[in-house]
């Protein structure tokens, strides 16, 4: 690697250089540059190449994951009080989350990923020794279908099919409820009395 940018110092700048290598997945460094409104040599102070680029991100990603998990305080308060915490502080990652899903590498997993994926999973599973989450599915396969639901919103919030305003809510309410209605009791009584 080159010389080192302030990493946690240029958040902004850093989230603006992932969205610019999910939109323009084959642009140059100079291209980079100029969608996020640097000069091409400041660029290249922090990396020489792209794929030099991509791997700076990628463990910058993963890195600001681990922190927005470690900022939910996964093992303290109520599983429930955790999971608001763990979407807020996911959903302010949200251009490195974009980033990871477009550039992750699962063969090379490296051991932020791991750790980051631990953490959920042992979240999980507390809150299913709690009670608060289902112990019929397995507490990993939680991580990987809150994941995925996080990820998909952001990506939906992206496009500009949803609204920004509430993500965290509605991410909250779809893995915890989903998008079924049950039916009111009465009804469930009444189709019962009919068909019996």
């Amino acid at each position: 690697m080159t010389t080192t940018w302030n990493e946690t110092g240029n958040d902004r700048l850093l989230a603006s250089l992932a969205l610019a290598l999910v939109d323009l997945p084959r642009a140059s460094l100079q291209e980079l540059a100029k969608a996020v409104g640097i000069g091409k040599s400041t660029l290249h102070r922090f990396c020489s190449t792209r794929d030099e680029l991509v791997e700076r991100m990628a463990q910058h990603g993963a890195y600001r994951l681990i922190e927005a998990a470690k900022a939910a305080k996964l093992d303290q308060d109520s599983p429930l009080e955790a999971f608001k915490r763990l979407n807020t502080t996911h959903f302010e990652q949200r251009e490195l989350a974009a980033f990871l899903l477009y550039h992750w590498k699962a063969a090379e997993a490296h051991d932020p990923e791991r750790q980051w994926e631990s953490s959920l999973d042992a979240f999980f599973l507390r809150g299913q020794q709690q009670g608060v989450f289902r112990i019929d599915i397995a507490a990993h396969s939680l991580t990987e279908a809150w994941a995925s639901l996080m990820i998909g919103l952001i990506e939906a919030e992206r496009h500009g099919r949803i609204a920004r305003l509430g993500l965290p809510a509605l991410v909250e309410t779809l893995f915890l409820h989903g998008a079924f209605v049950p039916p009111p009791s009465s009804a469930v009584a009444a189709s019962h009395q009919t068909t019996a």
